[in-house]
């Protein structure tokens, strides 16, 4: 099977000269397509200059956030003749072993859009990002968790998205290419709640490990602990969560769950973590969203 492997990158130099070598010395690999989001740091210098037949690169004339990369670099991929497409950030780190793990359940169990564990590179002892349990509503933080709940070393039905995913040319045929106009948050999430509306076979391969750093508040506990709630100090990218996750659960859960959320939004940000001006700029950003006006977090680049 050619394997191709998408970075995305944006601003990222020194992340992206660790990730580089890396996938360089990782077998299986056809080649490396860089989408660089108009970097202004020397990224599309470097990539230039690196001299590597592996490596191709594309700079994008403005920046389309990670919606926007993934976007158009998974459509590369499957116009170059990939047959796997393995989708990462710059700011991942996949384990040497990596994708030969991965590679390997595809071929043995089916998999159609399966991941590795994602855990943090301060602690790989944690999780990057918390995830649900299938069957549960129990959200676990902990790699031993994850192991724990594993059967036949998978946990079925869950998978972090475009953090060292393995994609296969089928899926993208069936179901499309990322919404690109997410710009970013929540386009990962739509890309697998289709995959999985579409029957795809869906699953982390618990020994495959995938570090990334742990940043924000992901899964900032509230409510006494029981439930959680995705807060970012970054008003970009909470515009673009409260615009994005709305229409997500509009189109794959229903309102109830679209109203839940915004019940946690008012509740998280004038009890749990008190910023009442985030409650209004939530407001707009959804519905914005439901208007399908896609132009608003905008304001908020830097």
């Amino acid at each position: 099977m050619r394997v191709q492997a998408v970075v995305v990158t944006f601003n990222r130099l020194a992340m992206l000269q660790r990730l580089v070598p890396r996938l360089l010395a990782t077998p299986g690999l056809e080649q490396i397509l860089v989408v660089d989001n108009a970097s202004t740091d020397g990224t599309g210098e470097w990539l230039a200059g690196l001299g590597e037949d592996l490596v191709r690169h594309e700079t994008l004339p403005t920046n389309t956030g990670g919606a926007g990369g993934f976007h158009h670099g998974l459509g590369w991929a499957v116009r170059e003749g990939a047959d796997l497409v393995w989708l990462m950030d710059d700011d991942g780190l996949p384990e040497p072993d990596c994708l030969e793990l991965l590679l390997d359940r595809v071929e043995r169990d089916g998999l159609e859009f399966c991941g590795p564990a994602v855990l943090s590179e301060q602690d790989p002892g944690r999780l990057c990002f918390p995830i649900r349990l299938p069957g549960s509503t129990r959200v676990v933080h902990e790699m031993a968790s994850v192991e724990a709940a594993a059967r036949d070393g998978l946990i079925e039905g869950v998978v972090i998205p475009f953090n060292g995913v393995l994609v296969t040319r089928e899926l993208v045929e069936r179901i499309g290419l990322p919404r690109e106009e997410f710009f970013i948050w929540g386009d990962d999430v739509e890309y697998l709640w289709r995959a999985e509306r579409a029957g795809a076979r869906i699953a982390t391969v618990v020994d495959a490990h995938f570090l990334h750093p742990a940043t924000d508040d992901l899964g900032t506990p509230m409510m006494l602990g029981r439930t959680t709630y995705n807060h970012t100090p970054s008003d970009l990218k909470h515009y673009c969560m409260a615009r994005n996750n709305t229409l997500n659960l509009r189109a794959y859960r229903g309102w109830v769950h679209v109203l839940l959320f915004w019940l946690k939004t008012v509740w998280f940000y004038l009890f749990t973590r008190p910023q009442p001006a985030r409650i209004p700029l939530s407001a707009r950003a959804a519905l914005a969203g439901l208007r399908g006006d896609f132009t608003g977090h905008r304001r908020y680049l830097r």
